[in-house]
C-alpha cells in the first residue's frame, strides 16, 4: 500500500511539473486568463471637463469611461474619484478600481502602477502636463491620460484628454 501511496504522489509531482509557460504566468483571480490578456485604448484623444463648482453626482458632470468607472471630482478641494463606486474621494485609494502610473502607453507593460496619489503626488501641484496611463482595474484596460487644467481652489474643476477604444 505504501508504495501505491507513493507512486500516486509521485505521478502528481510530474503532473504538475508539465505546466507550460503560459501556465504558470495565469493569474488565479481571473479564470486562469494570462496577466498579458488587456486591452490599450490608443483611439483618437477626447476632451473631459469639469466646470468649477459643478455637481460631482450629475452624469454631465463626470466622464463615464466604462459602466465600471466614471471619473469626476468634487467640489471639497480633494481629489478625482469614481463617481460608480465612490461618493467622495479617499486620497490614499481614490479613484476606486483605478492604477497609475507615469508614462507613455507605449511602455505600458513597464510601467509601474499604484493609486493616483501615489503616482502624481499632490495633483494641484503636479499633475498638470504629466502623461500618465490609468489602468482600469475591472475592465482590464489601459487608457493614456493627460491633464490639462486641475482648480487649485475647491471648486472642483479640472480637465484632462484621455484616449478611447479604437
Amino acid at each position: 500500500m505504501k508504495n501505491i501511496s507513493l507512486l500516486f504522489s509521485l505521478l502528481f509531482v510530474l503532473s504538475c511539473s508539465n505546466d507550460s509557460p503560459d501556465d504558470l504566468n495565469n493569474d488565479d483571480n481571473n479564470g486562469g486568463t494570462p496577466v498579458t490578456d488587456y486591452e490599450v485604448w490608443t483611439g483618437a484623444n477626447i476632451t473631459f471637463t469639469k466646470a468649477a463648482n459643478s455637481d460631482a453626482s450629475l452624469a454631465a458632470n463626470q466622464d463615464n469611461i466604462t459602466s465600471n468607472v466614471a471619473i469626476t471630482r468634487g467640489t471639497s478641494g480633494g481629489q478625482i474619484f469614481n463617481a460608480v463606486s465612490e461618493s467622495d474621494a479617499t486620497k490614499t485609494i481614490s479613484p476606486r478600481g483605478t492604477k497609475w502610473a507615469v508614462g507613455d502607453i507605449a511602455d505600458v507593460e513597464s510601467l509601474s502602477f499604484s493609486s493616483f496619489r501615489s503616482a502624481v503626488g499632490k495633483p494641484k501641484n503636479n499633475v498638470v502636463g504629466k502623461n500618465l496611463v490609468m489602468y482600469l482595474e475591472d475592465d482590464n484596460v489601459y487608457i493614456s491620460v493627460k491633464f490639462l487644467s486641475w482648480a487649485s481652489s475647491q471648486s472642483g474643476g479640472f480637465s484632462y484628454e484621455r484616449s478611447t477604444k479604437d
